[in-house]
């Protein structure tokens, strides 16, 4: 139950800031009142939604210096993961990356920015899967569901797309090269550039 809210507030289905009615989510997820109540206070101790007094619960609306620290936690751990994924990568899942590359590179030069996000968030999942840090990729999660109103609103500056896919293809590139040390920093530029990104919207 936890997890089926979770990816909805992902996809941007409920907006920061948004009731959650139990009753409403009982009804759309199939679900009794007790599994979603237990599921949004889940969600509350993972900092993605709210309970508040007498008002039941909410998304959780993240600030601007929260969205920063969020990156700067993520810088470390998704370098950790793109080092281990380089370490551990096969054949066939070189293939994979190259070909999500390809995609991104595809969704980017067409304009079709709510596919190369989709797609990013598929690269950095597969690379936290091939890593094979279960921790990781389980603190990676809570962090993104936290941070998805910000990383919207990146994909709408104007540029940014392609300063991102430049980032996101020297990731692959480091990774199926299988350098970790290299894929390391490249996963930290990535999330240094988020940053500076953020400071400017």
């Amino acid at each position: 139950m936890s997890a089926a809210i979770r990816e909805a507030i992902l996809a941007g289905e409920f907006a920061p800031g948004q009731r959650l009615v139990e009753a409403d989510l009982s009804a759309r997820f199939g679900a009794s009142r007790g599994s979603v109540r237990a599921a949004l206070f889940d969600l509350a101790n993972e900092g993605i939604v709210e309970r508040v007094q007498n008002r039941g619960a909410r998304v959780r609306a993240v600030t601007l210096d929260e969205a920063i620290e969020i990156c700067e936690v993520r810088m470390a751990v998704e370098g950790l993961c793109a080092a281990k994924a380089a370490e551990r990568i096969t054949d066939e899942q070189i293939a994979e990356l190259r070909a999500l590359g390809a995609a991104m590179r595809a969704a980017v030069s067409e304009g079709q920015i709510t596919r190369y996000s989709e797609l990013n968030q598929t690269l950095h999942g597969r690379i936290r899967q091939i890593s094979g840090q279960s921790t990781a990729a389980g603190v990676l999660e809570r962090l993104r569901a936290q941070n998805v109103r910000h990383q919207f609103r990146l994909s709408l500056i104007p540029g940014r797309p392609h300063v991102s896919l430049a980032e996101h293809l020297a990731i692959i590139d480091e990774v199926c090269a299988r350098a970790p040390e290299a894929a390391e920093r490249a996963a930290r530029r990535h999330l240094l550039s988020v940053i500076d990104a953020l400071g400017s919207v």
